[in-house]
């Protein structure tokens, strides 16, 4: 009974000065409400990224250029071309299918409108090996590559960025850096979104990038398909000893090129967007800390204002214990519905997020245990001090109190 007595009371205390008790949960309510938007948008990217390489094919290597020499001195990134792609796939036989790939950013114009999209100059092999459907149209051809033809193929969000349909840029021209080219096909959409959109892509042939577009014959990366009865690491083998070849370089010199499969590169992409969701949960956090900082000054702002309460309730017999029980309770109180309503805010800003701004959000469990036993630990730890100060007061002193 004495333990629900403490609570009664220490819940009156904190009705007693209602718009103060507000006031002071709003620092742990934007706290926890940061913190899991935050860490829900770290996550959401992890799952949409994960996603993403994963619809592109499992059995897909990535080669591109490391470092290379150049006169004894070592530079910054080696040239790959497109002979280097073309020796793979014809000179490995582990290899089924390879498809060069040259990247840049550019401005696209359609009607009166434009924006900023990747343009990617690639092979007629690249919808195949990727796993790319064709919804409208067709994808080009070889001998439009060879030809440097002006034809394009939308992803299947380009439209929608446009305010079009995929139907209505069928057949139509855009601008690419100011050089038209034709919209022969629309691929269907694989899902995707915030900063890392496969969908958002325009696909050209490779040559027509190097002398219309990007104005120049190296290529930034090449993909190739595992064949069957092939293991990653025997093609890895195949096409490090065909690329060595190629680049001439001697027996005993590093590479300068690396082949990546899709669980390295997953990693990678991983560990990155781990540390992304790290960076925002720290800066989050800061605004938590703050919180408790308030609260801790609150509270002896309390303890001040209630010492001859305090001197009563120790006269009347009430033991130094029940005191710091319950000025502890008050402020675990204030930090736990402070933490409950940081969630709700918390999941209302990723879903805000995610309707408005298009970006891929997951509240985890995990997240949300973490803000309520944080906020909780917050409350005990910046309430402690100002509890031990009301329970260390000496009865006369605080009746005697003005």
């Amino acid at each position: 009974m004495l333990v629900f007595e403490i609570i009664r009371v220490a819940l009156q205390a904190i009705g007693a000065n209602k718009m103060r008790s507000l006031l002071t949960m709003l620092g742990i309510v934007i706290g926890v409400g940061a913190v899991i938007t935050m860490v829900a948008l770290g996550t959401g990217a992890q799952q949409s990224v994960e996603s993403q390489l994963q619809a592109l094919g499992t059995d897909v290597l990535t080669g591109r250029p490391g470092q290379g020499w150049h006169r004894g001195v070592r530079s910054s990134s080696a040239r790959m071309y497109l002979t280097d792609a073309y020796a793979v796939e014809s000179g490995t036989e582990a290899i089924t299918l390879a498809a060069p790939e040259m990247v840049s950013n550019a401005q696209i114009e359609f009607g009166r409108s434009n924006a900023n999209m990747r343009v990617t100059g690639t092979t007629a092999n690249f919808a195949e090996l990727h796993n790319y459907s064709v919804e409208y149209g067709r994808f080009f051809t070889p001998e439009e590559d060879a030809g440097r033809r002006r034809v394009a193929v939308l992803g299947g969000a380009v439209a929608e960025t446009f305010q079009s349909t995929p139907i209505d840029m069928l057949g139509r021209t855009i601008s690419i850096r100011n050089v038209t080219f034709e919209v022969v096909g629309v691929l269907e959409a694989k899902g995707g979104s915030g900063w890392f959109n496969q969908d958002e892509r325009i696909f050209i042939p490779v040559q027509t990038a190097q002398f219309r577009i990007m104005g120049t014959d190296r290529i930034g990366s090449f993909a190739v398909k595992v064949a069957e009865g092939y293991s990653q690491t025997a093609a890895m083998a195949q096409i490090e000893q065909v690329m060595r070849r190629e680049h001439k370089l001697r027996v005993g010199a590093e590479n300068d090129f690396y082949v990546q499969d899709r669980a390295e590169l997953m990693g990678t992409m991983q560990e990155a967007t781990q540390t992304f969701t790290f960076l925002l949960a720290g800066i989050a956090a800061v605004s938590l800390l703050v919180g408790g900082i308030g609260i801790m000054n609150i509270m002896l702002v309390s303890v001040t204002e209630r010492t001859r309460e305090i001197g009563i309730r120790m006269a009347m017999g009430a033991t130094r214990r029940q005191v710091l029980t319950q000025f502890l309770l008050e402020a675990l109180v204030l930090c736990l519905v402070g933490g409950f309503v940081g969630i709700a805010v918390g999941f209302g800003a990723s879903r805000t997020l995610a309707n408005l701004a298009n970006w891929s959000t997951s509240v985890s469990p995990q997240s949300v245990a973490m803000a309520v036993a944080f906020s909780a630990l917050v409350g005990l730890f910046f309430g402690a001090w100002p509890a031990r100060r009301a329970a260390s007061l000496d009865p006369i002193d605080a009746l005697r109190y003005e």
